[in-house]
């Protein structure tokens, strides 16, 4: 064994085991939402730009602050943005307060759209979620959640 693969700290059976878990869980739900949120003609990342926007006054936000509540990069953003103006859910407006950046909004046709598909994104997460797990696990579930995305 040379000296670089003695320092590979390897993954006890038991944290391989969770690790691999929890990859599957992440997956399976997430395949299962997507699924979902098709039948409105939505993908997740859609579903993501229209639902945190509609949390912002307006259903506005800079393009900056956007990409990073969503772990985006900014031009990730923008060329998701381009594809989501063309079908008339979002627009771009100059950013009063930064010359250089720009705002999203949400248009009518993205409100309705987002009126319309959250029921079914809700009971999507919670049949494929929330109501597959006691209350207690639930709340252990977030709280590991927040612990390592707090983390980052």
């Amino acid at each position: 064994m040379n000296k670089r693969e003695d320092e590979v700290h390897w993954l006890t059976d038991e944290e391989e085991r969770a690790w691999r878990a929890y990859r599957r869980m992440v997956i399976a739900v997430q395949t299962r939402t997507v699924q979902d949120l098709a039948a409105h003609g939505l993908s997740e990342p859609d579903y993501e730009v229209l639902s945190t926007l509609s949390e912002h006054p307006g259903g506005t936000s800079t393009l900056h602050e956007q990409a990073a509540k969503m772990g985006w990069s900014r031009s990730r953003l923008s060329r998701h943005a381009t594809r989501m103006e063309a079908r008339d859910l979002i627009r771009r407006a100059p950013d009063p307060a930064d010359g250089r950046g720009c705002l999203l909004v949400l248009t009518e046709t993205g409100w309705d759209t987002l009126r319309e598909a959250a029921p079914t994104h809700l009971d999507s997460v919670r049949r494929h979620f929330v109501d597959r797990l006691e209350p207690e696990e639930l709340a252990t579930l977030g709280r590991i959640a927040e612990k390592i995305a707090d983390e980052q």
